[in-house]
């Protein structure tokens, strides 16, 4: 270990005894953090871990940014020449989140084994090979489709940015403001997708005449992405107290509630990434005449406006769990999800498109206030099943308990056991629900394919959530002993 450059400054008397002081080393590693010491997080702590989610927050901005471009850039490929067909189009927009959710798993270790600082500038500096492929291969019309599908898959490198970052900042903030933070980090990252889609119409046509410079689609985020890694490097921290779970994601890979709450969060975040990816290329297939609207000398497209509103109720989808309970209100979320979609379907006839784009933010918010929510449960569920596996050793007496351990200690063991196994499976499920992202176009792509159309498509989607928020209502809304007699 490197000589230490610097420590903290003697801290003032205090009724706290005071724990051991941060130590800084080269290369911004940090010995000695405990965001839970309330001394070391008033001292330095609070300052630091601020410092580090603005930076976080940004790279991962940027990560939504480049795992979601191909959803814009996707509608004007044929304006730019190039012979692509619906389908190929559908798998251009979903590969990005096959490829992003697959990521999720192992970026989730990568701060452990890096250092958050280092992985930030790792990952960050991975995204410079889409953003730039992407604006070298669109300037060819004859760039065969398998390039183009595999430039499109790298993007996926951007959707991966999630777990990490989130694994990171978590390591930061003490339990009672990891809520806020990490709620902030995503939130952060979510409008990324928003700003991609409002953004690329307008730089790709800005200036130009009779034509469309699409390269500049991946080539404008590039100082972007520089400046995010000299940020991480520059402003941001290692811990050297950051630990991977392992043992607790194994086993939280075998408890039964994890893989209810991915089925869930599939249907919620799933249904935000997927139609978010999706929606200009419906907006252009249903109303190709207000796929974008000139402004200027530059083309605007709405299409942005249904990942944004996503994005900025997600929050509150957090808010209402913690007053009315996660369950709930994920189950209010998934019957303003049939609503909404099945209002899609019964006016999709009339051929307006304000009332389609109306429809289809109730449904963006609709699916943001899920997210929220259904996140939300993750940690009551597993302190729920903490509760009654605790209770259930009590129960046992004595003899049940391991030869020398007290009942209370067993138990307690127990409890402590499944908040690591909750801590771990919020990572999990945030992997397998961003496999929504591939399934939902490719699922409008399979009912265009067959019938022509999407209403099968969306009649299927309002019958899978109502199957989820029946699941839900089950599970969760009425009082288990596997869940401490709780309502979730």
């Amino acid at each position: 270990m490197a000589t230490p450059t610097s420590t903290t400054s003697t801290a003032p008397e205090s009724p706290i005894p005071r724990r051991a002081g941060l130590v800084f080393h080269r290369g911004r590693w940090i010995d000695g953090w405990n965001a839970e010491d309330p001394v070391q997080w008033q001292d330095q702590g609070r300052a630091i871990a601020k410092r580090n989610l603005g930076w976080s927050v940004f790279a991962e901005f940027l990560g939504f940014v480049v795992w979601q471009l191909w959803s814009i850039v996707v509608v004007m490929l044929p304006a730019a020449g190039f012979d692509i067909t619906s389908a190929q189009q559908f798998w251009l927009i979903s590969v990005a989140s096959l490829v992003g959710a697959t990521l999720r798993f192992p970026y989730t270790f990568m701060v452990a084994r890096f250092g958050g600082r280092n992985w930030t500038m790792i990952s960050a500096g991975l995204l410079l090979i889409p953003a730039i492929l992407l604006g070298i291969v669109v300037q060819n019309p004859e760039t065969p489709y398998p390039v183009l599908l595999l430039v499109a898959g790298l993007g996926g490198l951007g959707g991966g940015n999630f777990a990490s970052s989130m694994a990171n900042i978590t390591f930061f903030f003490p339990q009672r403001e990891k809520g806020w933070a990490l709620g902030l980090n995503a939130a952060g990252g979510n409008v990324g997708a928003a700003i991609a889609q409002l953004i690329v119409p307008i730089a790709v046509t800005l200036g130009a005449v009779g034509t469309l410079n699409l390269e500049y689609a991946g080539f404008i985020w590039v100082p972007l992405i520089l400046i995010s890694i000299w940020g991480a490097w520059r402003f941001m921290d290692n811990l050297s107290t950051a630990r991977s779970d392992v043992a607790g994601a194994a086993a939280a890979l075998r408890e039964p509630h994890l893989w209810i709450m991915a089925l869930l969060y599939i249907g919620t975040f799933g249904s935000f990434i997927g139609f978010a990816s999706v929606f200009p290329k419906l907006i252009a297939d249903q109303f190709p005449t207000f796929s974008t609207f000139q402004v200027g000398g530059a083309s605007l497209s709405l299409a942005f406006l249904g990942a944004l509103v996503g994005s900025l109720t997600r929050p509150y989808g957090g808010r209402l769990a913690d007053r009315f309970g996660g369950a709930r209100m994920t189950v209010a979320s998934f019957t303003a999800m049939i609503a909404a979609t099945l209002a899609v379907v019964l006016t999709l006839p009339l051929a307006s498109f304000w009332v389609f784009l109306a429809c289809f933010l109730a449904l963006f918010s609709a699916t943001g206030i899920a997210n929220g929510a259904t996140y939300r449960m993750i940690p009551s569920i597993f302190a729920a099943r903490g509760a009654a596996t605790a209770a259930e050793w009590t129960t046992r007496g004595r003899e049940a308990a391991p030869p020398g351990r007290g009942v209370t200690r067993a138990g307690g063991e127990h409890a402590v056991g499944a908040q690591r196994k909750g801590a771990a499976a919020l990572g999990i499920i945030s992997a397998l629900g961003a496999y929504g992202g591939f399934v939902v176009p490719q699922v409008l792509n399979l009912s265009q394919q067959a019938t022509g159309a999407y209403t099968v498509a969306f009649t299927g989607f309002i019958g899978v959530y109502a199957a989820l928020g029946v699941l839900t209502a089950v599970v969760y809304l009425v009082p288990r002993a596997s869940l401490a007699g709780r309502i979730v």
